[in-house]
């Protein structure tokens, strides 16, 4: 279990750096996601995204005060301005923040970006088949207690653009993260989580593992798969029967933690695309549970011609047709629903039902009558027993203590 989650992957492919400018052009996935027509309804306002990851570099020009940064959990040694801290979760917050410009990103560090050294000791220790180390112990919680940090500083999303052991060295499930998704879900918190990179589906792709991938796979999170800009399955995105929606996935331009923009490929930005949306959903109306936000992004998806397909679950989201249908929502009501079935399940009983005589309430008299009076025999024999016996001095008797 600690060896999966110490090497928790950021799962991000990125490319030359461009220059650095204050604003980045808009990409495909706006256009193919409906954002501008979604971002008419709502903008994010009034609502927390909780960027599990690296760590976002919140001076970085496009965020304008909008990053708020919560407690290191993975530790490790890196800081704010070196080239392996804050690459990946700069790039996911930013996705976010295109798509929900008004909303406020939390950014809780639970990971290593893949060049930090504190995650090359990890793979290493893990690789050597040693004991775990104090920093792997450590990372080996830092999901976890991220969630539970995230659900009580009020996060109404949490986005995890990772997952456990994409490079092939294992999948692990966590009974300590488990707990902690069922506890942010009973908040009221929506979950995401990327699908993960190790997708391939060619037989000779020796890279290829599609291993279950957490926190994907927990119950009660949207797990999110990569598309590519012609419309199917980005080549590395994995394939699973959890996947449930998909977002873009390839050519993403996002912030670097360098200040400027990168280009970058993964079901990462995906996830983080897809929490953007869910912010947008959630500025609508507010009081959507996380089971509402789900069947809207299932039923708004553009599905794939065949339907649901574990290439790309229920399809690519829509944030137009979502947040349009969040504003229309009813109040979430629970309540048990009679059963208007068949009296049995199967065929019934094969005879008539027996009856039987009733009891002669004589007996049960009769026996608690003796039961009475063999307690009070009882009764009579221990008092006679506790009574004292005489005691005799040099053969003379002498009367007892009483007498």
């Amino acid at each position: 279990m600690i060896r999966g989650l110490a090497t928790l992957v950021i799962g991000l492919v990125v490319a030359t750096a461009t220059p650095a400018v204050a604003e980045a052009p808009r990409g495909w996935e706006q256009t193919v996601m409906r954002v501008p027509a979604a971002q008419r309804l709502g903008q994010g306002k009034g609502v927390t995204v909780a960027v599990l990851d690296s760590g976002v570099m919140r001076d970085h020009p496009e965020f304008r005060g909008r990053v708020t940064t919560g407690p290191d959990f993975i530790g490790g040694g890196a800081r704010p301005g070196q080239s392996y801290w804050g690459e990946h979760g700069t790039a996911m917050a930013s996705s976010v923040l295109r798509v929900a410009p008004q909303a406020k990103v939390l950014d809780v560090r639970v990971l290593w970006d893949k060049e930090d050294p504190a995650r090359k000791r990890a793979e290493r220790a893990a690789e050597s088949g040693g004991p775990a180390g104090e920093q792997s112990r450590k990372a080996a919680t830092a999901l976890a207690k991220g969630i539970r940090y995230a659900t009580d500083k009020g996060a109404q999303v949490i986005s995890m653009s990772l997952g456990s052991d994409e490079w092939g060295l294992g999948s692990d499930y966590d009974e300590r993260t488990a707990a902690a998704v069922d506890y942010a879900l009973g908040k009221g918190v929506v979950l995401l989580a990327s699908a993960g990179n190790g997708g391939s589906t060619d037989p000779l792709e020796v890279d290829a593992n599609n291993v279950v991938s957490y926190p994907a796979a927990y119950p009660g999170v949207i797990a999110v798969a990569a598309m590519g800009p012609d419309g199917g399955r980005a080549s590395f995105s994995q394939v699973h029967t959890y996947n449930q929606i998909a977002a873009p996935g390839v050519d993403i331009y996002a912030a670097d933690n360098g200040g400027g923009h990168r280009m970058g490929d993964g079901t990462s930005p995906a996830c983080a695309l897809a929490a953007g949306t869910v912010a947008l959903m959630l500025s609508r109306n507010p009081d959507l549970t996380p089971r509402q936000v789900r069947d809207i992004l299932v039923k708004t998806a553009r599905k794939p011609p065949s339907g649901y397909t574990v290439f790309l679950g229920f399809g690519l989201v829509d944030a137009a047709a979502a947040v349009r249908a969040a504003g229309s929502a009813k109040d979430s009501e629970i309540a048990a629903a009679p059963y208007k079935g068949e009296k049995y399940f199967g065929d019934g009983p094969v005879a008539a039902p027996t009856t039987n005589p009733p009891m002669d309430m004589s007996y049960v008299a009769v026996g608690g009558v003796g039961a009475g009076v063999g307690l009070l025999f009882l009764l009579v024999a221990a008092v006679l027993m506790r009574r004292p016996k005489a005691r005799h001095v040099h053969g003379t008797r002498m009367p007892g203590p009483g007498f």
